[in-house]
């Protein structure tokens, strides 16, 4: 049997057929900027029958469909995304009678990265892993025995959202201090930005033509690999509270695993270069022996693949 997985994006729904981890099928097409709970279950019916007839399958030959969301998806399977126009929907019903009754289940698109990696990828074999994803902001999934740990409420392993340290500028969601405002994207672009402001001289501000607003995360490893000083300065704080993010969950959780994925870890060499030690600095006994810190294996298909796996 075949098993679906959709990604839902704030710009692009994606969506597969997959079989043993892999996507033999694809299907993508832009979200509907309206959202609401109709509109969606219409663009995945519509998703769910292309990739059938290109594929000449019934909804028969499909054990589940599975689903992540970009927000909140409750132990009931409710979902709440700003984005898309959701609050609190009960999609699952609705779609198991769109699609004849086939099994639907949902989760957050970090949780179903999680457990792509888990299930296939660069976490699979290890009996506990936890993902982060180092996009825009800081995602994350924790799975444990092949169970995802999502808490009481649905609402668990916001990692990006955990405290490190007194930042200079506030997170989205209102606190600061929040790792995602240390060592995401955004929080690597906003620092070469308040560098550059502070009239640093750097060869990132030939890059970006000196408009800061072009300035991207890639300019600045790029520039680092230069041996650029404000690079340099950049991302060694940029690891420095790598490290520190990845201690707390060392010390919360001792996992056998940690996957770094997202935009970011295509820095890799960079990135792993000397991380391990820097975490075991977080610990209470220095010489801890740590879970392997890797780099994720599924990039822009995790959310397909993992949604797939629910």
């Amino acid at each position: 049997m075949y098993k679906i997985g959709i990604d839902i994006g704030g710009m692009s729904i994606k969506a597969g057929i997959v079989a043993n981890g892999e996507i033999i099928q694809r299907e993508v097409k832009e979200t509907n900027q309206s959202g609401g709970l109709d509109n969606i279950i219409d663009d995945i019916t519509e998703l769910v029958n292309k990739l059938l007839a290109k594929c000449e399958l019934d909804i028969n030959n499909i054990d589940s469909i599975g689903i992540g969301f970009p927000g909140v998806v409750t132990n009931e399977g409710r979902v709440t995304c700003v984005n898309i126009g959701l609050e609190n929907a009960s999609i699952i019903p609705k779609l198991q009678e769109r699609l004849k009754g086939t099994i639907v289940r949902a989760g957050n698109d970090a949780n179903v990265a999680a457990l792509a990696e888990y299930v296939y990828g660069s976490m699979k074999g290890y009996n506990s892993g936890v993902m982060i994803t180092l996009g825009t902001g800081i995602g994350g999934g924790i799975v444990i025995d092949g169970k995802l740990i999502t808490g009481s409420n649905g609402i668990g392993a916001e990692i990006g959202h955990t405290m490190v340290a007194t930042n200079y500028y506030d997170c989205n969601c209102g606190n600061n201090g929040c790792f995602e405002t240390f060592c995401s994207a955004t929080a690597i672009i906003k620092y070469a930005q308040k560098l550059l402001q502070e009239g640093r001289n750097t060869i990132i501000r030939d890059m970006c033509k000196n408009t800061l607003e072009n300035i991207t995360a890639k300019m600045v490893f790029d520039a680092y690999k230069e041996n650029d000083q404000v690079a340099v300065e950049i991302i060694n704080r940029f690891k420095k509270y790598l490290a520190m993010g990845i201690g707390n969950i060392v010390n919360f959780i001792d996992p056998a695993v940690i996957s770094v994925g997202g935009g970011v870890s295509n820095a890799s060499d960079i990135i792993l270069d000397g991380l391990s030690e820097e975490v075991k600095k977080h610990l209470p006994l220095k010489q801890t022996k740590i879970g392997d810190i890797v780099i994720a294996k599924f990039k822009n298909d995790a959310g397909i693949i993992g949604a797939s796996a629910l």
